[in-house]
């Protein structure tokens, strides 16, 4: 389709040569983009591109591009041309071309339904946008027309692929029209339109979910189909025999997490609560899976706990006041209710063992809060029905709030500690809220739990026990005057009882008891006022930001405590309009860039570099929690969505925009240091989290600087900043190609780094194999690229698997635990793994033969289990192969225990849990442990 249009104004006339959009140069920029290692020429390559894709010039090379001798590199970037014209420039496309297009863009994903994944999608997505722009008038039946179109015998194209291709078209088709730009009056005429036509897809969904011969990944697209559906708000109860198809196919180990993703969305709808008889319906359903949930705990399986978890907690968040409604109902909600306190309090710690309770507290805000709601007579008879039940609540509350033993503590890192931390601030604020639906009752609870713990002379009490009674106390006296509580005199007496054997149950002692020399009360309850409160602070911003400013320069607090002032500061500033943001940043910044100027003018030297680090963390803390686009759970979606600030850039943006080139000076004077490199990436990692999609401006740049840091000097605080890119923003097709570089880049340089003898630096290791799984589970696309040497990227990571640090053999194996998944869509990955899978399988059983560390038994158990999933055929030929040798991997092995091993390994393709132990099992008879007392605690 070509078209004469105006050149667009923004190229300028000098720079008319270099815009030729001509298929030749379209492939010669792609190819620079691609493949020339030099970021600049990258980064011009990219913008020219950019301008190409809007050009008039687009309408004919895009489908140049997605010839067949052209590569999936090329034929992307046509596909993506052709869809932000047809998405951004409609206007323009004359109304007698529209047929032509429409039947121009079917050829192409009819002949792609065999072909690249990548481009069938950007194709499928093209053709959606065009369906929403032609709908209802110019193509009233779009989805009818699909169905009937992609379901023709005559197709070149066999009946799977057909079918593969359809289901794409139909799930992008809702993703398309909840991110198009539709005006408002269109956008509610075209939600009508696919209303009606969902008549179209749900029968063929059911037919193709509850059809036996329909292979697995037909049935887990439909049901990724059905999950972006039911997001147009669509009728409960017309989507009642797709949910109840979903909900067998949970027992399908593949399908699992589509159909925990469906299900939600489904129960989530804002709309649902409408349809009380289906969600009634629901209620036998989610119970069903109790035995499912309860064997999962027990063979440790989190994925499934956790999804279990999600469906029960949507019906039940989503719907309480629904249900409660229903009176003649209440036994079969009260059991949904159980099953939920069942999530809360399922056994582990948090997060190390668990990570679903957490999902559960807000139902408990929300179950009291409809109960309160009802009028008197109502009110009392589910307050005799749930106090019981909240008592109950506030048992399992405090035993979760328990900190583990002081050895496996020890064992945590920083960052699961923080976890637990803010998790026991959530318990925190729940037993605050339950205090309004107990009463004084509550604290008598305690304080008689307290005494007899303290004054039992049966059995010794543990200190973790004691800490979480007073950390309940702790949370309750934060909402009550204790003046007027008789059970206050009672604790101060049962206190001098405690035996403080422990910094932690010391802390809560002393926050108990309120002593101000040894706590930090003030800034920590400013910290929580700004956040709990920010919206009712604008009046007195200005004074609270001087008084801050004051105590920070006058340097009265450590250091922690200014960290968490900034982030007070954040908290505070993200409620005001965006000038008088900028105002007070102005005022609260510019002396720390006056200051970091000069420092960065100096020789480095010690103190200097102190106070580079200090500065640089204070603007990171504050960037943390400054957060000015808000939340919106609005009538479009079902799902919380983070929406772009109304009023203009981003404050955080403008800023880090101004004092981008100062970091650049401070790093080009610093890049030895790993301590600067890491509070200079803390600024970007920490403002990329809370800003999202508004950090986006950014991304080119800091690519670039990464890139040179990188090449420079390699640090791991640089390949953990690339991770969160790479999570946040390549999946945009605007900001692939940056990443991309940075990616190929980054992977090159460490590479190099593997030939150089990569022992000193196992930081690096650890983050460049988290970089790589995340690379993997985000954007595969990543390892499509030629210019990435896939078999050496394999190679490093079996070599890292053999390296003395547990962080970095968990994070290699989480690799290959990403990787082998992919032997099927990534050519080039599929290829490496039959050429090399052999070797690893040697270095995971020389691991389990006694060369590792017994805590990590369960990581090179995944791979097993991966292999074994995704690679049967060659495991089964390599395991015998590789347990031949006598002596391997161990000398105390006989060759009828490798057998029975390999045999049990092979049978098990379901059962992660079973491998699991499968691996233990061995690696205790490798080590010449098993029997012994040593597997006691294993």
């Amino acid at each position: 389709m070509e078209r004469r249009e105006e050149q667009p104004g923004a190229a300028g006339a000098g720079a008319a040569p270099a815009l030729d959009f001509t298929v030749e140069n379209v492939e010669k920029a792609l190819h620079q983009l691609y493949y020339d290692p030099n970021i600049e020429n990258k980064n011009l390559a990219q913008k020219w591109l950019m301008q190409a894709q809007v050009s008039p010039q687009a309408w004919h090379f895009s489908w140049q591009l997605l010839q067949p001798d052209k590569v999936p590199e090329i034929q992307y970037f046509g596909a993506s041309a052709l869809h932000i014209k047809i998405s951004r420039y409609w206007s323009d496309i004359p109304t007698d071309q529209y047929e032509s297009l429409k039947a121009q863009l079917f050829t192409q994903i009819t002949r792609f339904a065999s072909g690249s994944k990548i481009v069938l999608t950007r194709l499928c997505v093209a053709l959606a946008s065009l369906a929403l722009s032609m709908m209802p008038d110019a193509w009233p039946c779009a989805v009818a027309d699909m169905v009937r179109l992609f379901q023709a015998e005559d197709s070149p194209v066999d009946g799977q692929g057909r079918c593969l291709a359809l289901l794409e078209l139909l799930t992008v088709l809702p993703e398309e029209f909840q991110t198009s730009r539709l005006p408002q009056y269109r956008k509610g005429l075209v939600r009508a339109s696919l209303a009606v036509e969902c008549g179209a897809v749900f029968p063929l969904l059911e037919q193709l979910l509850q059809q036996p011969s329909s292979p697995s990944c037909v049935r887990q697209k439909v049901l990724k189909c059905f999950s972006s559906w039911v997001q147009l708000e669509v009728p409960l109860q017309d989507c009642e025999a797709l949910i109840q198809a979903a909900f067998a196919a949970l027992q399908d180990t593949e399908l699992f997490d589509s159909s925990v993703e469906a299900i939600v969305n489904a129960i989530s709808q804002p709309d649902a609560q409408r349809y009380v008889n289906t969600l009634l319906k629901l209620i036998p359903l989610v119970l069903g899976l109790q035995e499912q949930l309860r064997q999962a705990v027990q063979n440790g399986d989190m994925e499934t706990s956790h999804g279990i978890c999600r469906i029960a907690v949507a019906l039940g968040e989503n719907h309480s006041r629904a249900l409660l409604d229903q009176v003649e109902h209440w036994q079969s909600f009260l059991a949904l209710v159980n099953m939920i306190m069942f999530c809360t309090g399922i056994p582990g710690h948090y997060p190390v063992n668990e990570t679903t309770s957490s999902l559960t507290l807000t139902f408990w805000y929300t179950l009291q809060d409809d109960i309160l709601s009802f009028e008197a007579e109502k009110q009392a008879v589910y307050q005799q029905v749930y106090r019981p039940v909240y008592f109950q609540l506030v048992d399992v509350l405090l035993h979760k709030a328990q900190f583990p033993s002081d050895e496996e503590y020890g064992f945590w890192s920083s960052d699961e500690k923080e976890q637990f931390r803010i998790y026991r601030v959530d318990i925190s604020d729940t037993l605050m809220y339950v205090y309004e639906m107990l009463g004084a009752e509550l604290l008598s609870n305690l304080y008689d739990k307290l005494g007899r713990l303290l004054t039992s002379s049966e059995e010794p009490y543990s200190w973790q026990h004691t800490e979480a009674l007073l950390y309940g106390f702790q949370s309750i006296a934060e909402t009550i005057d204790v003046n007027y509580s008789d059970v206050v005199p009672g604790l101060i007496g049962l206190i001098p009882r405690i035996s403080i054997s422990n910094v932690q149950l010391a802390d809560t002692v002393m926050f108990t008891i309120g002593n101000p020399e040894l706590s930090v009360s003030s800034v920590s309850t400013l910290k929580k006022i700004c956040r709990e409160c920010k919206y009712d602070l604008p009046p007195y911003a200005a004074n609270i930001v001087a008084v801050s400013q004051d105590v920070l320069m006058k340097q009265i607090h450590k250091t922690s405590q200014c960290m968490w002032l900034m982030q007070a500061l954040g908290f505070l500033l993200s409620a005001l309009q965006v000038e008088e943001i900028l105002k007070n940043l102005h005022s609260l910044i510019s002396p720390y860039i006056q200051q970091l100027e000069k420092l960065a003018e100096e020789i480095p030297n010690p103190s200097n570099k102190l106070a580079i680090v200090h500065i640089l963390g204070l603007l990171s803390n504050l960037f943390t929690t400054l957060d000015v686009s808000h939340h919106e759970d609005d009538h479009e979606g079902s799902e919380l969505r983070k929406l772009p600030v109304p009023q203009g850039p981003n404050p955080v943006v403008v800023v880090l925009q101004q004092v981008f080139q100062l970091i650049q000076k401070v790093l080009s004077k610093w890049l030895n240091d790993a301590q600067v490199v890491e509070a200079v990436c803390a600024i970007f990692e920490k403002s990329v989290k809370t800003l999202l999609d508004d950090f986006a401006p950014m991304v080119p740049q800091l690519c670039e600087m990464l890139g040179r840091m990188y090449s420079t000097i390699p640090q791991a605080s640089a390949l953990d900043l690339t991770r969160q890119l790479v999570h946040i923003f390549a999946h945009e097709p605007a900001h692939f190609p940056p990443i991309e570089a940075l990616f190929l880049l980054v992977t090159s340089v460490t590479l190099t780094l593997f030939q150089q003898g990569p022992r000193d630096h196992p930081d690096i290791v650890d983050s460049f194999m988290q970089l790589l799984a995340q690379a993997l589970k985000r954007k595969p696309d990543l390892f499509l690229c030629e210019r990435l040497d896939v078999k050496a990227v394999f190679q490093c990571a079996v070599l890292a698997l053999k390296f003395p640090e547990a962080p970095t053999v968990k994070a290699s194996c989480g690799f290959f635990t990403e990787l082998l998944p992919r032997c099927g869509e990534v050519e080039s990955v599929g290829k490496v793994v039959q050429e090399d899978g052999r070797m690893l399988l040697v270095a995971v059983l020389e691991a389990i033969g006694g060369q590792a560390s017994r805590s990590l038994m369960d990581c090179f158990a995944d791979i097993l289990f991966a292999l074994n999933k995704h690679c049967f055929s060659l495991l089964s030929l390599w395991i015998k192969e590789a347990l031949q040798p006598p002596g391997f991997p161990s000398a105390r092995l006989s060759p009828e225990q490798k057998d029975t091993f390999s045999q049990q390994i092979l049978r098990e393709r379901v059962n992660k849990r079973r491998v699991k132990e499968m691996v233990k099992e061995f690696t205790l008879l490798c080590r010449g442990l098993h029997g012994t007392d040593y597997t006691a605690d294993y």
